[in-house]
């Protein structure tokens, strides 16, 4: 089940808030947690319960770590015992083909490796189970005695599927006691309804050009062709994913959490440093709290600094998925995050904003097609397609059709990935006190009805975040 879905808006999420809402507080933990269990096994019932052993597995871990806190042996045992078996389910299910493939390159052998889909959303609970035993080995949290709190957190199906990842910390406090206001409820509608609205009527439409260019075979690709394809890809995913977070963000609201802001307009930034601030903030909050500092930051020396910089950027892109071209993705922003560090962001202060900006924008289109191509050698004949080397034209008639009938969608996406929407509607709230009174809610209004419109006859509607 997604969110952007018919049963989902009309069936499953009406249901859930009834129940939730009329039911006493010290039950609406558990409400959650059915719900969420629901939810996860709409689609992958089987699955659901590699999801329920995660969850024991840590919640008695957290458990045995505090009992034994005095005894170090025995703490440090559980403690590793805990990692090792929540990054071997990780790996089984996401790299043992990847590994097994390129033992049998190196190596001349046949061997075979179980062709298992990926458990939706297990990169996103494995990460926060992770971080709650962490926290607890380290006496940062208390731990949660309480399993049907610990299971309400680890399985909360509004930031399931794709974040934010949720630090036990972040929410401990809430787990115990929240309130829904109707304010409180009615900013996570707009947020949710605003996150929908990005997805399907913006993601889902720009995604269609992508679909289109990338089916095109490579050799009858032109150079106005491939960056039109990747820029519409460039801008599919960021509504795409941004639009879930902020449903998770909203559907937090509604049932009384708080979860981190996930993006922060990142393509508007002038460094490819400040673009991965802006970017997936929990993924990147998540590596710098537990691997970036462990391994001693920035403390021990600039040498140090660019390796622990170099283990995060390797992880980060291991972590999108199974394939070279994540890992080459992950290292080529490191490379640049790096360098900046050392010299270059001196350099880009002297410089124009629009220049720093082009700049940004020009790495970020470009690691996108490392990121988004299945095999590392399509995406180097992808980028000489895009800078002219081949014999590749400049554009042909289907380009530019392809211009002329999105340029207008491609202008109103650019414009929506910066501040300024947000702006005019804070203003018209503001200002405009009466009139955004009314004027607003029927914004949002009209949102939910095109969105809605659009499912009903929608036969293009992926996620992408689903395949990490």
């Amino acid at each position: 089940m997604v969110f952007s879905s018919l049963i989902f808006l009309f069936l499953f999420l009406p249901v859930t808030l009834l129940v939730y809402f009329v039911s006493p507080r010290k039950l609406r933990n558990a409400i959650l947690l059915v719900a969420s269990l629901i939810f996860y096994a709409w689609g992958e019932p089987l699955y659901i319960l590699i999801m329920i052993f995660s969850t024991v597995f840590d919640y008695f871990n957290g458990l045995l770590i505090d009992k034994y806190r005095h005894r170090k042996r025995i703490a440090r045992a559980v403690f590793i015992g805990s990692m090792v078996g929540s990054l071997g389910i990780l790996g089984f299910f996401k790299y043992a083909g990847f590994v097994v493939n390129n033992i049998n390159q190196l190596f001349g052998l046949h061997l075979q490796a179980a062709d298992l889909p990926l458990p939706v959303g297990i990169s996103f609970y494995t990460f926060q189970t992770m971080s709650y035993v962490i926290d607890v080995y380290l006496g940062k949290v208390a731990v949660q005695k309480n399993f049907i709190s610990f299971g309400a957190y680890v399985t909360m199906f509004p930031q399931l599927v794709a974040g934010p990842i949720v630090k036990y910390s972040d929410i401990a406090g809430q787990l115990v006691s929240r309130k829904v206001t109707l304010d409180r409820f009615g900013e996570g509608s707009e947020l949710f309804i605003r996150g929908l609205a990005k997805k399907v009527l913006l993601a889902n439409n720009i995604g269609l050009l992508w679909t289109s260019v990338k089916a095109t075979p490579m050799e009858e690709l032109t150079v106005l062709s491939a960056w039109l394809g990747i820029i519409a890809f460039t801008l599919q995913i960021y509504f795409d994913f941004s639009g879930y977070s902020d449903m998770a963000r909203g559907l937090g609201k509604m049932f009384g959490f708080d979860f981190m802001e996930n993006f922060r307009y990142p393509y508007i930034s002038k460094s490819v440093t400040e673009f991965w601030r802006r970017w997936h903030i929990s993924l990147g909050t998540w590596f710098r709290e537990y691997v970036y500092i462990p391994l001693g930051g920035n403390r021990a020396g600039l040498m140090k600094q660019l390796r622990n910089l170099l283990i995060v950027w390797f992880l980060t892109g291991l972590w999108h998925g199974a394939s070279w071209n994540f890992i080459v993705w992950g290292l080529y922003f490191g490379c640049f995050v790096m360098i900046e560090k050392l010299f270059l962001l001196r350099w880009l202060g002297r410089c124009p904003a629009f220049l720093r900006h082009f700049y940004t924008l020009l790495i970020v289109i470009l690691g996108w097609v490392l990121f988004e191509m299945d095999h590392l050698a399509s995406a180097w004949r992808f980028i000489g397609v895009m800078f002219g080397f081949g014999g590749h034209g400049f554009a042909d008639r289907q380009a530019l059709y392809d211009l002329s009938t999105n340029v207008v969608l491609l202008a109103l996406l650019a414009f929506c990935a910066t501040p300024l929407p947000g702006k005019i509607l804070t203003f018209m709230q503001e200002k405009w006190r009466i009139a955004g009174m009314i004027t607003v809610p029927v914004i949002y209004f009209i949102f939910m009805v095109l969105s809605t419109a659009y499912l009903v006859n929608a036969t293009y509607n992926p996620f992408l975040y689903f395949r990490f």
